[in-house]
C-alpha cells in the first residue's frame, strides 16, 4: 500500500504527517517543510515561505487534504473550488502549482493562463471554449485581465463563456475549477457581468492575500 505520509522529491523523503494504515493524520509545520523544498524544486532556490502568507497556506492545506472540521471553521466548503485573490506578484499562482503536490494520490489539475485560451480561441474558435468547458480538472491564472477573443471578427468574453460552461459541470458533477485573479469582487463583476459573478460564487471559495501584500518577485 502506498504510503501517503512520505513524498520523495530529489532523492530525499520527507514526511506530511502519519498514515495508520487506514487514516492520514497530517502535520502541518512537516507541510510547510516540503513545500519549501518542493517550491525551491519547481521555482528554483530564492523561492521560500513566507511567515505573512502561513495563515492563507494553512486554510489552503486543509482545503486540499480535505479536513473538513477546519474547512468548516474557516468558511470553506471542500467541495467548492479556489478562488484565489489578491495583488500582483503576492504567490498566487506559486501555491496553486504547488499545493497540489501534497495529495499526490488525488487528481491533479493543470494550471492554465486565461490569456494563453485567449489567444487560442482567437485561432481555432469556439472549440476552444468546448475543449475548457470539459470534464477536465482547471485551474485559470489571472482571470480577469485576459483580452476578449475575436475569431472571424466576432468578439467574444472567452473566459465569461468558459464559466458558464464549468458552472453547469459543477452542478451537474461537481466538478471543481480553481482560478488566480488580481480583481476584486466589483471588479469581476465589472468584466463578466452579474450573471457569471453570481455563479462563481456558487463554483468558488474565496481566499484573499491581504491587499497590501508585497511582490515576492522583486
Amino acid at each position: 500500500m502506498v504510503n501517503p505520509s512520505k513524498i520523495t522529491e530529489g532523492g530525499i523523503e520527507y514526511s506530511i504527517g502519519r498514515f495508520n494504515g487506514f487514516e492520514m493524520f497530517y502535520d502541518f509545520p512537516k507541510i510547510l517543510i516540503y513545500l519549501d523544498a518542493k517550491g525551491k524544486l519547481l521555482f528554483g532556490k530564492q523561492f521560500q515561505i513566507y511567515d505573512d502568507d502561513k495563515d492563507i497556506i494553512y486554510k489552503l492545506s486543509n482545503y486540499f487534504i480535505k479536513d473538513t472540521e477546519k474547512c468548516e471553521l474557516a468558511g470553506i466548503d471542500p467541495d467548492k473550488g479556489l478562488l484565489i485573490s489578491g495583488p500582483v506578484g503576492c504567490g498566487k499562482t506559486s501555491l496553486m502549482k504547488l499545493l497540489q503536490f501534497i495529495v499526490p494520490l488525488q487528481r491533479s489539475y493543470s494550471v492554465i493562463p486565461c490569456r494563453n485560451i485567449v489567444f487560442a480561441f482567437n485561432h481555432l474558435g469556439y472549440k476552444i471554449i468546448e475543449d475548457y468547458g470539459s470534464g477536465s480538472f482547471f485551474c485559470f491564472d489571472d482571470l480577469g485581465v485576459e483580452p476578449i477573443g475575436r475569431h472571424y471578427g466576432q468578439d467574444c468574453n472567452v473566459m465569461g463563456e468558459i464559466l458558464l460552461s464549468r458552472y453547469e459541470l459543477f452542478l451537474k458533477s461537481k466538478l471543481k475549477t480553481h482560478a488566480t485573479t488580481n480583481l476584486n469582487a466589483e471588479e469581476l463583476e465589472e468584466r463578466y457581468g452579474n450573471r457569471v459573478r453570481s455563479r462563481m460564487r456558487e463554483m468558488f471559495n474565496l481566499i484573499a492575500f491581504d491587499k497590501n501584500a508585497k511582490d515576492k518577485r522583486k
